[in-house]
């Protein structure tokens, strides 16, 4: 199994979107590590994710860069919001973090910031995919480290012909649907041999467990068998990174 850093926005979006892969990663022994771009060390949130990182199997703690959440100021009291934050520091923050991991892949939200479309969430694939970019070059953000490049990116997404019960749950609560052609879909993975370990992380973000609109708490009040088939199947688009071998070559265009 490759090595794996995780990039996403909000602590429970790590465990939504790729608990499986990440616990299937962990399980065999794999570096696995994890970024959250919004939410303080110190806030209420950070224990959770401890907790929920834990669940998965992953031995690293969080990362947690302590911006603020777009809604939620208090997540980070006198620190900007993420999605607010210079693309230089943003992207020179995250490259800093793939070149002390360095890990063969990375793993974020695709372009539409998933099925919700979350500002943070586009935000962080934005930032992210600069930042895959960036930290295989020595010359840009020499203070963050020796370069280092990923293999690729995989951009956690949903396909059109699986949104199903999901779609209509987000619906209900007056939340985007936004899916991708089955086509943009490279890798479909069958997590279930550890979706005990995922659905364990998801119930560690107990504060959203509790609420009425955020997704840990609408799957909560799901029968099993519901929730077993909406988080069984992650769905992902690879982006490539490497470079072809054999140096410079004349192309024709």
């Amino acid at each position: 199994m490759p090595s794996v850093l995780a990039v996403f926005a909000h602590p429970d979006d790590e465990a939504i979107a790729s608990g499986g892969v990440l616990a299937q990663h962990a399980e065999a022994g794999a570096r696995t590590a994890v970024v959250t771009a919004t939410w303080a060390s110190d806030s209420s949130r950070a224990p959770e994710l401890t907790d929920a990182l834990a669940a998965l199997g992953i031995r690293e703690p969080p990362r947690m860069p302590g911006y603020a959440d777009h809604r939620v100021p208090e997540s980070a009291p006198g620190r900007p919001r993420w999605c607010d934050v210079p693309v230089d520091e943003a992207v020179g923050c995250l490259v800093a973090h793939i070149r002390e991991v360095r890990p063969e892949i990375v793993i974020t939200h695709d372009a539409y910031g998933q099925l919700t479309g979350h500002r943070d969430h586009r935000h962080t694939h934005r930032m992210t995919m600069l930042a895959v970019t960036s930290a295989g070059l020595g010359q840009l953000y020499p203070e963050a480290g020796e370069p280092w490049q990923p293999r690729a990116v995989y951009l956690a997404t949903h396909p059109h012909s699986d949104v199903g019960d999901l779609g209509e749950l987000l619906s209900r609560v007056g939340k985007s649907v936004l899916s991708v052609p089955d086509d943009h879909v490279t890798a479909t993975v069958d997590v279930r041999p550890w979706l005990d370990r995922k659905w364990r992380a998801i119930l560690a973000h107990r504060g959203q467990v509790k609420g009425e609109r955020p997704l840990p708490g609408i799957l909560s009040r799901l029968p099993e068998e519901t929730r077993n088939r909406i988080l069984g199947t992650e769905y992902y688009t690879r982006v490539s990174l490497a470079h072809p071998p054999g140096g410079l070559r004349q192309l024709t265009i």
